[in-house]
C-alpha cells in the first residue's frame, strides 16, 4: 500500500525550507572547485537558483562558502553521534529526507547550524587574510582594561554576519507562496543561529614581557570552534519550542504553542511539528530507526544501550583491534612502538 501523496502546496512550501541548506550539498560536490570564474557558479544553479547571483557576485567567498558546508555535516555528526537521531540524513543533501523537509526540531537544529557556520567562516576567513574585500575585525572602542591594549587580528564578525545573512536567508526570502510559517521558522531559526555565534565572540589575549612576566597583554576578538557553537544549539534544540503562526496585532508572528508559555528569546529554536521517536524505520517520517546502531552498555545517557535501542534489546559480538603499544621513546627524536591486538566486546541494537 503507497503512502498518501503530499500536497503540492505543502510539497512547495518544504522545498522552500530546505533550499536554504541545500548548499550544504557543496560539502562533496564544491571541494575540487577552483571558485576562480564565474561558470563554476553553475553548480549552483540548479541546486539553489538563489544563490548563483550571490555565487558570481562573491566568487572570492565560495571557499569559505564549501568550507561551512563541510563543517556544518561534520560538526552535526559529531553533535548527535550518541543520539537515536545521528544526523546521518544530512549526508544526503541536497536531497533531504522528511526529517529536515519539515518543520521538526532537527530541522531547525540543521537551519541554525549551518546559518552560524557560514558566518563562521566568512568572519575566520577575513581574519586570516584569504579574501580581499575584508579584514581584521574593528576593535572595540573601550580599552580592555589597564596594561591591555587591542592588536592581532581579530575574526570579523561583522563582515560575516552580513554575507552570511545575505547568503543563509536569500533562498527562503524568495520561496513564493506557500505556507509562511515554514518561512518564518526558518528565518528565526537562522538567525538564532547567528546570534548565538555572536554571542560566543569573546577577548582573546597574548603576554608580552620580559621571561613571561606578561608586563602587557595583546588582546583581539575571536569565536570559538564551529564544535562549541553546534554543542551550545544541541542545548537550544533539547529545550526547542513547538510554535504556532498567528496574527497578533496588525501582523503574524510566532508564539508558543503551549498557552502560558514564556516569550520567544531571540536564541531560542522553534518548530511546528513534532518529530517521531526515531527507534524503528518510518519512511515517510524520516526516520532511519535505530537497528543495528553501535551503543554502550555501560552508559546511562542516550548513546547507552537501554536509551539508543529503545527497550529493544541488544547483541553482543566480539571485535578484534589493532592498535599501538609497548611504545618506547629513542634519544633523538622518535617514539618506536609494536603493534598489538586484542578483542574488544562491542554491543549494538536489536
Amino acid at each position: 500500500m503507497g503512502h498518501p501523496a503530499v500536497p503540492p502546496t505543502l510539497l512547495l512550501c518544504q522545498l522552500g525550507l530546505a533550499a536554504a541548506i541545500q548548499w550544504l550539498g557543496l560539502a562533496e560536490s564544491g571541494s575540487g572547485v577552483a571558485w576562480d570564474e564565474s561558470h563554476h557558479c553553475g553548480l549552483l544553479a540548479g541546486v539553489v537558483p538563489e544563490h548563483f547571483q550571490t555565487c558570481r557576485r562573491n566568487l572570492e567567498v565560495m571557499h569559505s562558502v564549501v568550507r561551512a558546508a563541510a563543517e556544518t555535516v561534520s560538526a552535526c555528526q559529531k553533535t548527535f553521534a550518541g543520539m537515536r537521531w545521528n544526523c546521518s540524513s544530512i549526508l544526503r543533501a541536497p536531497s533531504f529526507g522528511p526529517d529536515l523537509l519539515r518543520g521538526t526540531r532537527e530541522s531547525a537544529f540543521v537551519h541554525a547550524l549551518a546559518a552560524a557556520a557560514v558566518t563562521h567562516a566568512i568572519a575566520r576567513a577575513c581574519a586570516s587574510g584569504s579574501l580581499p574585500l575584508c579584514s581584521c575585525g574593528s576593535a572595540p572602542s573601550e580599552a580592555p582594561g589597564p596594561d591591555f591594549r587591542w592588536g592581532g587580528c581579530g575574526d570579523n564578525l561583522s563582515y560575516g554576519l552580513q554575507l552570511g545573512a545575505a547568503f543563509a536567508d536569500s533562498p527562503v526570502k524568495s520561496s513564493g507562496p506557500g505556507r509562511t510559517a515554514l518561512r518564518a521558522v526558518k528565518l528565526h531559526n537562522g538567525a538564532a543561529g547567528r546570534q548565538v555565534l555572536s554571542d560566543s565572540l569573546d577577548t582573546r589575549c597574548k603576554c608580552h614581557g620580559v621571561s613571561g612576566s606578561c608586563s602587557v597583554k595583546t588582546c583581539w576578538k575571536g569565536l570559538p570552534g564551529l564544535g562549541e557553537i553546534a554543542s551550545e544549539l544541541k542545548s537550544k534544540y533539547l529545550a526547542a519550542v513547538r510554535v504556532t503562526h498567528r496574527l497578533i496585532g496588525a501582523r503574524k508572528q510566532l508564539v508558543p504553542k503551549e498557552t502560558g508559555f514564556r516569550l520567544l528569546k531571540e536564541t531560542d529554536l522553534v518548530y511546528l511539528i513534532n518529530s517521531p521517536d526515531y527507534c524503528v524505520p518510518n519512511v515517510p517520517l524520516g526516520s532511519l530507526g535505530t537497528q543495528d546502531r553501535q551503543c554502550n552498555k555501560s552508559s546511562v545517557g542516550s548513546e547507552g544501550c537501554d536509551l539508543l535501542c529503545c527497550g529493544r534489546g541488544y547483541n553482543a559480538y566480539t571485535e578484534e583491534v589493532v592498535e599501538r603499544c609497548h611504545c618506547r621513546y629513542h634519544w633523538c627524536c622518535y617514539v618506536a612502538c609494536k603493534r598489538c591486538r586484542r578483542l574488544v566486546e562491542k554491543y549494538v541494537c536489536k
